[in-house]
């Protein structure tokens, strides 16, 4: 597949959970990845003609983003944060998508019983300098580490880097503790490391980034943008809610939308701004009405016992797919930072 230097160049992760992740994320959004097959790095997105996507390592797609060879990019926030340092043409277009959460955190061996939390290390850090040694810490993210610690005024110590199996280091002899990425804490504990209080650096999670200067110069590109914020953001905000609807005998619309008001006990119960009203035509011609009202998903059974005391009855419960507000937040978060 061809690409056309006029579109729009979107870069996903390759592999890995993240790229099926991101293109579930897509797909939930009505932008489903055309791939033929998975050998294959360049793809295309049908309800967006002029969208090319290019599948590139996690890692690398900052640095795309950063010389200009793709518009925007999907990557960890960890990695936007470690690279974006000293530089402000690449932004967060958007830096919560709702998956691929970690965090980035400092974790010693626990064989080291008296270090417990970020205290306890600046004074460590302190006892090996008094007897001639310094800390050393194994890490992929050298400037947010640095730019951390010496936040605490934690000075004395050295950042080994390292690309692999860095969990390893202080066991191998080579670091003496790490500052690396964990979702779930097993995998420092497989290797007999402890994460201590206090030591997280950043909390991460999937993010759209872009080429500032790329997206200012051109207005297809910011619709683009546009597009995909209105999407994103619909769908993300359609989970928290659902939608309920009863069928209410009543002798009006006016009736019934009063009672379910008045009733309400619990803010949010009576709907987004209130419930809707609408007509059923029986065949006995009695004075029925649909009453809809949406809310949030923790309140599901309160508002089913909110309908029944007003005579609600064939409740029906739907999952929306979208919920759009008067205007997408994450657009204009995104046009202020242009």
């Amino acid at each position: 597949m061809q690409i056309n230097t006029k579109s729009v160049k979107l870069a996903l992760p390759s592999k890995g959970a993240l790229e099926k992740l991101t293109t579930n994320l897509l797909a939930a959004c009505g932008l489903s990845v055309f791939r033929p097959n998975d050998r294959q790095y360049v793809a295309s997105v049908p309800a967006l003609p002029h969208l090319t996507i290019l599948f590139q390592r996690a890692a690398d797609i900052f640095t795309k983003v950063e010389e200009g060879s793709v518009d925007l990019g999907i990557t960890g926030f960890d990695v936007f944060w470690e690279m974006g340092a000293g530089q402000d043409n690449v932004v967060t277009v958007c830096d919560r998508l709702g998956y691929g959460k970690c965090e980035l955190v400092l974790a010693v061996p626990e064989s080291w019983m008296d270090v417990d939390s970020i205290e306890d290390l600046a004074e460590l850090s302190l006892l090996f300098k008094e007897k001639g040694r310094i800390l050393r810490i194994a890490t992929k993210y050298p400037n947010t580490t640095r730019k951390w610690l010496y936040q605490k005024r934690i000075v004395n110590f050295s950042l080994v880097e390292v690309q692999g199996a860095m969990e390893a280091a202080p066991s191998m002899g080579y670091a003496d503790m790490i500052a690396d990425i964990t979702s779930t804490g097993t995998t420092l504990r497989e290797n007999r490391l402890k994460q201590i209080n206090g030591g997280t650096l950043i909390k991460s999670q999937a993010c759209l980034i872009g080429n500032k200067r790329l997206l200012q110069e051109d207005e297809l590109k910011l619709d683009t943008v546009r597009i995909i914020l209105e999407l994103i953001e619909a769908q993300l905000a359609a989970k928290k809610f659902i939608s309920i609807t009863a069928n209410v005998r009543g002798n009006s619309p006016e009736e019934i939308g009063k009672c379910l008001m008045d009733n309400s006990e619990l803010s949010g119960l009576s709907g987004l701004r209130g419930p809707t009203i609408a007509k059923v035509y029986t065949p006995d011609g009695d004075d029925w009405y649909a009453a809809t009202i949406v809310v949030e998903q923790s309140m599901l059974l309160c508002a089913i016992s909110h309908l029944r005391q007003v005579g609600g009855t064939d409740i029906t419960v739907f999952s929306p797919d979208y919920v759009f507000g008067s205007q997408s937040q994450y657009y204009q978060s995104f046009l202020e930072k242009l």
